[in-house]
């Protein structure tokens, strides 16, 4: 029997199966708000039958986004444009998620296929980025964000609580913090973006305290019997992978003491010049040890795109559930495919009723 097929339960939810789609920008909203498109898009990545669906990267500020294009939910009439997207999800049998987060240094960019880049200054699309450091990405690459202070660091670290609070309301059933991809949460934990020299900076235990007083705060608020997740970069690639790797561990364990329930294992892109060995799950490795080391499920995406690779990361334990992203773009019934490929007896069914009635019977 496929082990990609079998249910996962955590907390009070169940999936399906151990496929999910996880977050992939849209870059589609106007002023934050999800729409027709939004709609359109989860929908048919509900319908193709994977167990779970996870919102884009949606924004806890108007300056956490990271183009101008992205959702948001930074007050309620936000919040509430998401209430058919989850009605969509959940209509077809999926678990609705959404991932929160704030973009830090990288926010303020124009969307990738109108350049990728920073909006330059000057241009009133675009907005000051903040950040732990006065640090630019890289050398010509970005703007410089300005240094953070304590209350700004208090205020996002309450715009995330205000974020879970309003998608806890419209239904979410799922909480995914984005603390990866080199965006504000990552950038406190990295040292190449992280040079301050208070409570929040120099030491890892520092540079962890956002992360962590973020998670605690967001715990507070959202439904004990509902699952809370994070993606994580828990290395950077950048010759520092071994340190790097101990010192998110040891953090991933502090995570879990804090409440939480599962993490996406992911890759910092905390600098510019990372070496990424990219290729077929190559991150199945780090994900297996994470998960046996800090005694955590995990998750985990980039290149377990083919059904064979999926399963077996399942198989073989590196994996609890498996991202399938671009793959989901190419063919939302990802999911009905791989069950063929992989013999699953009356694959149809891994298709809401009213698909799978018409598969089956003619």
């Amino acid at each position: 029997m496929s082990a990609l097929f079998q249910p996962f339960s955590l907390k009070s939810v169940t999936l399906r199966n151990r496929i999910a789609v996880p977050p992939m920008c849209q870059y589609s909203a106007i002023e934050g708000r999800a729409n027709d498109w939004h709609l359109s898009h989860y929908a048919s990545m509900a319908r193709g039958g994977a167990g779970l669906v996870i919102v884009e990267a949606t924004a806890v500020s108007p300056e956490g986004r990271i183009t101008p294009g992205c959702t948001g939910i930074w007050n309620d009439d936000l919040a509430e444009a998401f209430v058919p997207v989850v009605q969509a999800i959940k209509s077809a049998g999926s678990v609705p998620g959404i991932q929160i987060g704030h973009a830090g240094r990288k926010a303020s960019a124009n969307r990738p296929w109108e350049g990728d880049d920073h909006i330059a200054d000057g241009d009133k699309r675009g907005w000051q980025t903040i950040a732990p450091s006065a640090l630019a990405f890289g050398p010509g690459l970005a703007k410089i964000p300005r240094a953070m202070t304590l209350d700004d660091i208090a205020r996002v670290r309450q715009d995330f609580v205000d974020a879970a609070k309003r998608a806890r309301d419209v239904g979410f059933e799922w909480l995914e913090l984005h603390f990866a991809h080199g965006y504000l949460a990552q950038s406190f934990f990295a040292a190449d973006s992280n040079a301050r020299d208070d409570i929040y900076g120099g030491s890892v235990e520092n540079r962890s305290r956002f992360l962590l007083e973020t998670l605690k705060a967001v715990r507070e608020v959202w439904p004990e019997n509902l699952p809370l997740t994070l993606r994580f970069g828990v290395l950077e690639f950048d010759g520092r992978d071994e340190q790097t790797l101990i010192e998110s561990i040891d953090l991933t364990r502090q995570f879990k003491r804090a409440g939480l329930d599962m993490i996406s294992v992911s890759i910092g892109f905390s600098t510019p010049t990372a070496q990424i060995p990219w290729g077929p799950a190559f991150l199945g490795p780090i994900a297996q040890r994470v998960r046996r080391e800090a005694d955590i499920p995990v998750s985990s995406a980039w290149g377990f795109g083919t059904p064979e690779l999926a399963e077996q990361a399942v198989k073989n334990e590196q994996l609890d559930v498996v991202m399938i992203g671009k793959a989901h773009l190419a063919n939302p019934h990802w999911a009905y495919a791989a069950a063929k490929q992989l013999g699953v007896e009356r694959a149809s069914w891994t298709l809401p009723a009213p698909y799978a009635h018409w598969l089956e019977r003619y």
